[in-house]
Formats: C-alpha cells, sequence, structure tokens
C-alpha cells in the first residue's frame, strides 16, 4: 500500500522526488568532500 501511494498520488511522488534529489546531492557533496580532503592531505605531504 505504501508503495502505491508513492508512486500513484501526487503528493507521493514529490516526495520520491525529493528523496532522490537528497541522495544526489548527498552523493555529489560527498565526492567534493573526499577530493578536498585528498587535495589537503597532498599539500600537506609536501
Amino acid at each position: 500500500m505504501a508503495w502505491e501511494l508513492l508512486f500513484s498520488s501526487d503528493f507521493g511522488l514529490m516526495s520520491f522526488v525529493v528523496i532522490v534529489g537528497v541522495l544526489i546531492i548527498g552523493g555529489v557533496m560527498g565526492k567534493m568532500y573526499a577530493n578536498k580532503i585528498e587535495e589537503d592531505s597532498r599539500k600537506a605531504g609536501k
């Protein structure tokens, strides 16, 4: 029932879009932070 409500109603679809967006933003930010940490560690190692 919850899955049907998530994909068949207006507010369910909006919620799904928000959930996916948050996951994408989290992944992008995690990648950016990992790159920054790697860059800072390379600078400190010099």
